[in-house]
């Protein structure tokens, strides 16, 4: 688990204050924690400003900008990830997305993030491809990828009946070993801090919370969620079940902690 830096700590927190605005003065206590300078904190502030991510939101006061909420916003929603997983009917969703010139970095950037997100992964040059077992509907899917970066002149679409070649090719796009086994480790990991995190220094344990959190929240944001033909999905279950409680138990630990600065 990596130290963080200033910049990626302070966009973290405010992703997970729900809306709450960060002050000057929490992010410099909570960098320090990482054994970051109060001037590389304030510096990351002011980049964040001028990058347009962070806002004033009062003295001394910032939040997120809309444009930062875009993606902000999506990645905010892993709790609920998994309730909009569906039976699989066999259907595929497909993107159809035209090579990009070295001049459309930014784009292909945007792209590239849309589509592992939502857990697409490449067919050939020009076609991505996922099981059709995530969202309500396909506008749903598109609506969500379009507003993650993928150019809307995109098509994205459903598709079924490819020939059995094609299928098993399809099919070992994904690892579900390494999934589950990716699974079962981080499980293992939150157990074993779960049961200790009490008995910590306050500052050690909101480090703690903060690094396992990020990694396992990672994790959920970028998993495909395949079907239950391809997947342990009771160990996938168990393994979000512990990034819930390791969540919860973080937002209590630096909550207490925000709280102990106000008194």
């Amino acid at each position: 688990m990596r130290k963080p830096t200033a910049k990626s700590l302070i966009l973290d927190l405010l992703l997970a204050s729900k809306g709450r605005p960060l002050s000057a003065k929490q992010a410099i206590a909570a960098c320090s924690i990482f054994d970051i300078s109060v001037n590389n904190t304030r510096v990351a502030l002011v980049r964040l400003s001028s990058e347009g991510l962070i806002e004033s939101a009062g003295r001394a006061l910032y939040q997120l900008t809309d444009d930062a909420h875009t993606l902000a916003d999506d990645v905010a929603a892993w709790r609920t990830r998994s309730t909009r997983v569906r039976p699989w009917d066999d259907s595929y969703i497909v993107v159809q997305a035209e090579k990009l010139s070295r001049n459309e970095a930014k784009q292909q950037r945007a792209r590239a993030r849309a589509l592992l997100m939502l857990g697409f992964q490449p067919l050939n040059e020009h076609l991505f491809i996922r099981p059709n077992n995530i969202e309500d509907t396909l506008e749903t899917v598109r609506a969500r990828l379009y507003k993650l970066g993928l150019e809307k002149e995109a098509p994205v679409f459903e598709a079924r009946g490819f020939d059995a070649e094609t299928t098993h090719r399809i099919a070992t796009l994904w690892n579900p070993r390494e999934l589950e086994g990716n699974y079962a480790l981080l499980e293992k990991k939150m157990r074993t801090w779960l049961d200790r995190f009490n008995s910590l220094e306050p500052e050690v344990a909101a480090r703690e919370s903060f690094l396992l959190g990020g990694t396992a929240i990672k994790h959920v944001v970028y998993d495909p969620f395949l079907p239950a033909e391809w997947i342990n999905v009771q160990a996938r279950e168990r393994f979000l079940s512990a990034v819930d409680e390791v969540d919860q138990a973080g937002m209590r630990i630096w909550n207490g902690m925000w709280a102990s600065m106000e008194g």
